[in-house]
């Protein structure tokens, strides 16, 4: 039976010796020990979101900067090359006969009267080939809108389509900032449920001890060093899986920091260092100005509506400015420096009046419309549930303090208590039985002074990311 003991204990003081406590770091690397605050701002440049959200800020910048296009000159150059294959045949309404022979005159005349009256007389109806083999153009065109009331509409659509990403870029930090906050909580509670278990261990082991003596002593009975062993033997599991809590809790941070995922980070401070503040600051206030959530609707909103005046717009009339300039030329050879060259331009006005479209133009309106009253309706039901979700958090964070003055309380009377047992049991006034249920009681208000400072601050994290209180930017406006 010594000999089990020896083994338990040695193997347990290896697997949970000073290593353990610092979740397994890299003994080979120094470990970065990462504040709040630096956390939040590696995972503002690092994290994936983040990174996109920036990037559609861009695109939807150019996309802004090629729809401004329309207004300038849009110029394109052209050229062309044609081989005839069959050239075209051309019939004209009147008797060619009489074009070949009616200048005539005298001798001449008489002589070429002989001859049209010897041959056939060639009519219209025989025809003759035009054109030549080869036709080559080339050209430059412009045209240019000068009074287009639909086109100037939409381009405050794509002006709106930027201020739009740039929201969502806002939330997704929003997103991030709470995230990293959440994570950054659930580590230091893994890390105050593993001193918990691992305290629970050691006492489970300084009570085998005692409990041995007691038995070699033959004041303890087998029953009671079993019960003993088994202590030992149930701590361990606890701070296995508390290790293990800890370091999923740390990949998690990693993941949602945008870093690697085998970077030796660790976070500074424990709950107990925002226990302070939860019980004197007061809860922020609770208003959905700043939620991005809303204002991406707002925003959403104004485009439907310009949506809806672009449609209307459709119906006025639009005036555009055109140019063109080509050189054309019509040959049976390929000597191009014998070319001659037709040069073609002309500048006007073009005037589009619209008139009837099948009803199209008034269709879309309609459906622009009702595309903005089902954005009015989603906004409404929207901000209903952000107010209740706003509320939830608000009553969390008031459970979690009374928890907390509770839970405090049941600290004190249960380390007074189990300190009593201890007292008793080495005495022998009282069972094991008795400290273990000390024991238990002392844990479990021990994780629930933790579980209380969590859920406090896991809550303000969520309420503050709600109405957007977590992010401000170059100019400190949120």
């Amino acid at each position: 039976m010594k000999k089990f003991l020896i083994s338990l204990l040695g193997l347990v003081s290896v697997a949970f010796g000073p290593q353990v406590i610092s979740a397994r770091p890299d003994s080979l690397s120094v470990v970065k020990k990462l504040s709040l605050e630096q956390a939040l701002q590696i995972a503002l440049s690092e994290n994936a979101s983040v990174k996109v959200a920036d990037l559609e800020v861009q695109r939807t910048g150019y996309a802004r900067k090629g729809s401004y296009a329309a207004l300038f000159p849009q110029v394109d150059g052209s050229g062309s090359y044609q081989r005839t294959i069959k050239k075209q045949v051309m019939y004209m309404d009147f008797d060619m006969s009489k074009m070949m022979g009616g200048g005539a005159s005298g001798a001449q005349g008489e002589a070429g009267a002989e001859t049209q009256a010897a041959a056939p007389a060639r009519s219209s109806s025989d025809g003759f080939e035009v054109g030549r083999w080869n036709t080559w153009s080339a050209g430059v065109s412009a045209s240019m809108p000068l009074v287009n009331a639909q086109l100037w509409k939409s381009l405050k659509i794509s002006d709106k389509d930027v201020e739009l990403a740039v929201e969502k870029a806002r939330g997704s930090r929003l997103e991030t900032v709470t995230q990293v906050k959440k994570a950054y909580y659930t580590v230091l509670l893994a890390k105050e449920a593993f001193e918990v278990y691992k305290s629970v261990y050691e006492n489970a082991v300084e009570n085998l001890e005692l409990t041995q003596k007691k038995y070699n002593a033959q004041r303890a009975s087998e029953l009671d060093l079993t019960r003993a062993k088994t202590a030992v033997a149930n701590a361990v599991p606890n701070v296995y899986d508390a290790e293990n809590s800890v370091e999923l809790s740390l990949w998690q941070l990693k993941a949602v920091m945008g870093v690697a995922l085998d970077e030796n980070i660790d976070t500074e401070g424990a709950l107990s260092d925002y226990a302070d503040k939860m019980l004197t600051e007061s809860v922020p206030d609770t208003g959905l100005e700043y939620n991005s959530t809303l204002r991406q609707l707002d925003i959403q909103a104004r485009q439907l509506a310009d949506a809806v005046r672009v449609q209307q717009y459709a119906n006025l009339p639009s005036l555009a400015l055109a140019f063109s300039y080509s050189l054309n030329a019509m040959t049976n050879d390929f000597n191009f420096s014998e070319y001659r060259w037709s040069p073609y331009s002309f500048v006007g006005l073009s005037l589009n009046i619209p008139i009837f479209a099948g009803g199209k133009r008034y269709h879309a309106i309609k459906a622009a419309r009702l595309q903005a009253e089902e954005l009015d309706i989603q906004r409404i039901n929207t901000e209903r549930q952000l107010q209740i979700a706003i509320r939830q958090y608000v009553g969390t964070m008031d459970t979690a303090i009374k928890s907390y003055a509770s839970a405090g309380s049941a600290v004190e009377t249960a380390a007074k208590a189990y300190k009593i047992a201890k007292q008793s049991y080495d005495v022998g006034r009282s069972t094991l039985t008795d400290l273990g249920d000390a024991q238990l009681a002392l844990t479990q208000s021990q994780l629930g002074v933790a579980q209380a400072v969590y859920s406090y601050l896991n809550a303000k994290s969520d309420l503050e990311g709600t109405i957007g209180a977590d992010f401000l930017d170059n100019t400190n406006q949120r």
